[in-house]
């Protein structure tokens, strides 16, 4: 079993307009809603790809509870959300046909109490036994304490839990130093933390500052890995068009699915940016193209050295 954690959970909204158009009135041509939040659209994946998933997080209020009805179709995930008295945001995404183009708006969340955030570490704490690896994602809600990734960091390594870091600024700054086992940042999250643009430097610089592993999402350059084993880099054969919300999340999906199933590293890699990139040519977040994942996942190129031991 696998758990992610998703302390700002969602609902997505994703809208499909023929054209998006300043100051303007838009026909909507399709809307789906999906339970959202990063954590939630990794364990979509990891249990498409046949793990055992349990999720949990922050949950409240009416679009709460339209999230927990549709997570009960989720075939694979387990709801072990934590109730709040706030209600759980949404995230809206504006998806333009005529240029493939997406524009998101992102609700903060729900103000947790300290009482709120203290139930959920007891409740996280006792989920943590048994499994195989935790993903923390996301951001944080409004009223959950800043080092708050550290707290969780250190609950899942004191546990023996391997655990996989992806958030960004103040959050993964003090959530690196509780040494994850691995973080995912992409290029921009990578420069912030370590004030490097070059992204091997910056890559090493965040080993330092206490994570085990890094790998960093380059776009549509793919990822680049620096870890104790060796470094990386795995790119896509071509550039893919469509809408790439949840493409990182699906990458988060292949890196911790494959450290379960103790896969090298190059195979990870592959896994990562072929279901990342098979994800833009889905629909909605938390899903992929099956079919062009299959085809990708042979065609993805990967370099790099093994560590002298």
């Amino acid at each position: 079993m696998i758990l992610t954690v998703t302390l700002n959970t969602a609902l997505d909204v994703t809208y499909r307009v023929p054209a998006l158009r300043p100051h303007a009135s838009h026909r909507v041509t399709d809307v789906t809603e999906r339970p959202g939040g990063k954590g939630l659209n990794v364990a979509r994946v990891l249990a498409a790809l046949g793990h055992e998933v349990t999720v949990t997080g922050f949950t409240g209020g009416a679009t709460g509870r339209t999230v927990r009805e549709q997570l009960t179709a989720a075939p694979g995930v387990v709801d072990a959300l934590v109730p709040v008295s706030g209600a759980t945001r949404r995230t809206i995404a504006v998806v333009d046909a005529a240029s493939g183009d997406t524009t998101q708006l992102n609700e903060p969340g729900p103000t947790v109490s300290s009482a709120e955030w203290a139930a959920f570490q007891e409740a996280y704490a006792d989920l943590l036994p048994g499994m195989a690896a935790v993903a923390l994602c996301g951001s944080l809600p409004p009223g959950v304490p800043v080092g708050a990734y550290a707290t969780l960091v250190r609950l899942a390594k004191a546990a023996s839990v391997p655990v996989l870091l992806d958030t960004s600024g103040e959050p993964l700054r003090r959530g690196v130093a509780a040494r994850p086992d691995l973080i995912k940042p992409n290029a921009d999250e990578l420069a912030e933390l370590t004030g490097s643009h070059e992204p091997l430097r910056a890559t090493q610089d965040a080993r330092r500052r206490g994570a085990r592993s890094v790998v960093a999402s380059l776009g549509t350059k793919g990822l680049l890995a620096v870890t104790p084993e060796g470094r990386w880099r795995a790119t896509p054969p071509a550039r893919v068009h469509g809408n790439p919300t949840g493409a990182g999340d699906s990458a988060v999906a292949g890196l911790l699915s494959g450290l379960v199933e103790r896969l090298p590293w190059p195979d990870r890699l592959s896994r990562a940016v072929a279901l990342s990139a098979a994800t833009v040519l889905a629909p909605t977040a938390g899903d992929f193209d099956r079919a062009a994942y299959g085809e990708l996942l042979g065609r993805i190129a990967v370099t790099g050295e093994v560590s002298a031991a």
